[in-house]
């Protein structure tokens, strides 16, 4: 970040943001602010996962006669085929690549731009994205609880069963897919960032072409793993880029825009007998 100015040393109100040197775009970060949404949206994920696990939220059960024609017409084939044993770790492999480069692009734009401030920004950008689209990600497959197409398979294979019953609480978390939307929010928070720190290259386009290609990659593999229906990775990817562009975008700073939350603290002024201090807390949404 450039300089305080005098203004911004002496008075407790709000200042105008620094300006930019001219045609170069940057993000405004509050480490305090961002911080706190970063660990809200990281315990939301994280309980919610936990809750997942202890079993106590029971899936909902495939009636034996429930006639599968109703599902979404693309959706069929997917409770009906057998699952792929090696498209989950492909589907994996595909997220953890996405991961690796949210984690080494920041630094990257930090040695481009000689500035460890950038780098710093655009790791708050990835990380902020992706902890609200896990949050996202938990709380709507909590709210939906659809079943996986492998709970349908399993189902018919055991019609004749009068004492089967499905008791995976992951079983009833297909909707949305959480693979396609973390990859998907990568890909668009990097794409995002592309264009602004190297615009008029190619850059942009290749980093666009590569995270569709891998969300889509990823979202084809969690189909044929049997883990979500065609719908669920289509709605997670949209889901996921949608945030992945959201986050870097209201970051965005110009010469006009003010701080978002800034907290101020004063003495008070004991020549008239008064004590104490003075905390104020100013914000412009």
């Amino acid at each position: 970040m450039p300089p305080k100015s005098v203004e911004r040393r002496s008075t407790l109100e709000p200042q105008l943001a620094e300006a930019a040197r001219p045609g170069r775009i940057t993000f405004d970060i509050d480490p305090f602010v961002d911080s706190a949404l970063i660990g809200v949206s990281l315990g939301f994920a994280g309980t919610l996962e936990l809750i997942n696990s202890t079993g106590e939220i029971r899936p909902q059960q495939i009636s034996s006669n429930f006639d599968r024609s109703k599902l979404i017409s693309i959706d069929r084939p997917a409770a009906r085929r057998t699952p792929d044993p090696n498209a989950s770790s492909y589907s994996t492999l595909g997220l953890g690549a996405a991961v690796a480069f949210a984690l080494i692009d920041p630094v990257l734009s930090g040695y481009r731009e000689h500035s460890v401030q950038t780098g710093i920004a655009d790791a708050f950008l990835y990380v902020e994205a992706i902890s609200f689209t896990l949050a996202t990600t938990n709380i709507v497959k909590m709210a939906v609880r659809r079943p996986r197409p492998i709970a349908y398979i399993d189902a018919e294979k055991n019609k004749g069963d009068p004492n089967y019953a499905n008791n995976s609480t992951d079983s009833a978390l297909s909707f949305f897919s959480g693979h396609a939307a973390t990859t998907a929010t990568i890909s668009a928070t990097a794409t995002y960032l592309a264009f602004v720190r190297s615009p008029h290259t190619a850059r942009p386009w290749l980093t666009l072409g590569v995270g569709t290609a891998l969300t889509t990659f990823v979202s084809i593999e969690r189909v044929r793993a049997g883990r979500h229906f065609p719908t669920d990775v289509i709605a997670g990817a949209i889901a996921g880029a949608s945030i992945g562009v959201l986050v870097p975008h209201i970051h965005r700073t110009d010469d006009i825009k003010q701080r978002r939350v800034w907290i101020g603290f004063q003495p008070l002024d004991t020549r008239v007998g008064e004590h104490g201090a003075l905390l104020s807390m100013s914000g412009a949404f």
